[in-house]
């Protein structure tokens, strides 16, 4: 069950309530018993656990801040170089031939 943090809009006490997700949110200020409570959006804690997960996940390395263009020029230079070796190579059985 989850855990709803409420805020008393009349006196300032904050609390929190374990509650159903059926459960109507509460109204009443238990401290001033007025009718001023409103929900507190909190930010949820995330924990990692286990082998698959590091510190370091998708992060650059050494932060070298590679980018996208980057890679891509690397992938386009490697490519001529591919094709002249398999030219090399289709030349060289031509010539044993």
């Amino acid at each position: 069950m989850p855990i709803y943090t409420y805020r008393c809009e009349s006196c300032g006490v904050q609390f929190e309530r374990q509650q159903s997700f059926t459960d109507a949110p509460l109204k009443t200020c238990p401290e001033c018993r007025k009718k001023a409570l409103k929900k507190v959006i909190t930010p949820t804690k995330i924990i990692f656990k286990g082998s698959g997960f590091y510190a370091t996940d998708h992060k650059s390395p050494s932060g070298s801040g590679t980018t996208k263009s980057a890679k891509k020029q690397d992938k386009e230079e490697s490519k001529p170089a591919e094709k002249s070796e398999k030219s090399e190579k289709v030349a060289k059985s031509d010539k044993s031939e």
